[in-house]
């Protein structure tokens, strides 16, 4: 199981589709912090370590113990920077109750890195609850990361995040049940897929697409457009084209032939292919989804210079493509690919790893929200899509 299949297999359960529903009604406006206002010290040049807050599943592992990372085994003998690693992070949401109280109360979580997702990232610097990276400590990062990944709508200075793994949500058939589908709109209307059909349960990524199909901006979009894209997704569900809205559950739907073609994320359909080289991930012809899951560093961590040493670490190519080669997300980092061909060609070699510049020109990251925004648009998606 993927760090991304725990994540969308709690959020398909419905468990906790209502949580974020309530934590986004409830309001955060109150809690936001103003620069300056929470003064975080930092503590690293006498104080070496790090308590780092990832997902399940989400960084190499030793192949004879699961419990070690040689990534981060290398790191804390090259700076002696003890690095606790904990993989505490199971849904966006869920960990944003675990911290809100703190950070809004401008105190520690005691953790010094956390990584969250971008529209959860885009959710924490607009509270004012991360804080500023400095970019002198970052020499890799600066000049590393991939162009796709610089300057993106809920973080245009590149000052507060730096993305851990990438991925894409885009369109996945099954070959052996069905012929290339190529576009959202061939996805809703074509009559040979209808009742055989599914999209995501996350309204960035489906609705990301439908606004692409449409042939507006995900990034930047106006209120009439997204209701213009929701009710072609409202017509699909109302003609039966749509059998139901998924988390991760679609994927061994989409193995079997149960349905034929979905909204689909490119880190599924690389375990898919593995066992049915049949299942193909494509990008629409109007183009793709790109998501990421970001470092981030959260007010009151007392060892920050010690995390962007780490960050800048896990940007050397060779320590990426490591990570790559077990975790099979999207690499943020340029020249990972060529350090990967060492490793295992074929890895290097799926564009679903190490996409080409011509396939990441067709993505786009979501726009980044207002409070009122996310609350408007999630309670309109949801109640398309019957959740």
């Amino acid at each position: 199981m993927s760090r991304r299949s725990v994540m969308r297999g709690v959020l398909a359960s419905g468990a906790l589709l209502g949580t974020g529903a309530a934590l986004t009604a409830c309001g955060t406006e109150g809690a936001k912090k103003a620069e300056g206002s929470c003064v975080s010290d930092d503590l690293s040049a006498g104080e070496k370590t790090i308590n780092f807050s990832n997902w399940p599943q989400y960084i190499d592992v030793d192949d004879k113990d699961e419990a070690k990372h040689p990534s981060l085994v290398a790191f804390q003998e090259k700076t002696g920077i003890q690095v606790t690693y904990n993989e505490d992070v199971n849904d966006n949401n869920e960990f944003f109750g675990k911290v809100r109280n703190q950070l809004a109360g401008c105190q520690s979580t005691g953790r010094d890195l956390i990584v969250l997702t971008d529209w959860m990232a885009a959710r924490m610097i607009r509270l004012g609850w991360l804080q500023k990276l400095d970019k002198k400590n970052l020499p890799n990062v600066e000049s590393k990361r991939l162009l796709s990944l610089r300057a993106r709508s809920f973080d245009t200075n590149d000052e507060y995040s730096v993305p851990w793994q990438s991925g894409l949500a885009g369109i996945a058939y099954n070959g052996t049940a069905t012929t290339e589908v190529r576009s959202i709109d061939d996805l809703l209307t074509r009559p040979d897929l209808k009742g055989k059909v599914t999209a995501l349960s996350e309204m960035r990524d489906t609705m990301g697409l439908l606004l692409q199909s449409n042939g507006h901006d995900p990034a930047k979009f106006t209120d009439a457009q997204f209701d213009d894209a929701l009710e072609k997704l409202r017509k699909a569900v109302a003609r039966g084209q749509i059998r139901r809205f998924t988390g991760n559950d679609y994927a061994p739907e989409l193995a079997k032939g149960d349905i034929v073609a979905c909204i689909a994320w490119s880190g599924d359909v690389v375990q898919l292919a593995g066992d049915n080289p049949k299942v193909q991930f494509v990008v629409p012809e109007a183009g793709a989804m790109l998501f990421s899951d970001n470092m981030l560093v959260p007010n009151k961590s007392s060892h920050k210079s010690n995390v962007e040493k780490l960050m800048d670490y896990y940007y050397d190519p060779k320590v990426a493509a490591e990570v790559a080669a077990s975790v099979n997300y999207i690499c943020p980092v340029e020249g990972a690919k060529a350090e990967a061909e060492k490793i295992d060609p074929a890895l290097a070699a799926n564009p679903l790893i190490f996409p080409d510049d011509a396939m990441l020109a067709r993505t786009k990251v979501f726009m980044a929200l207002t409070e009122a925004q996310e609350r408007s648009y999630e309670q309109k998606f949801q109640q398309v899509i019957g959740a």
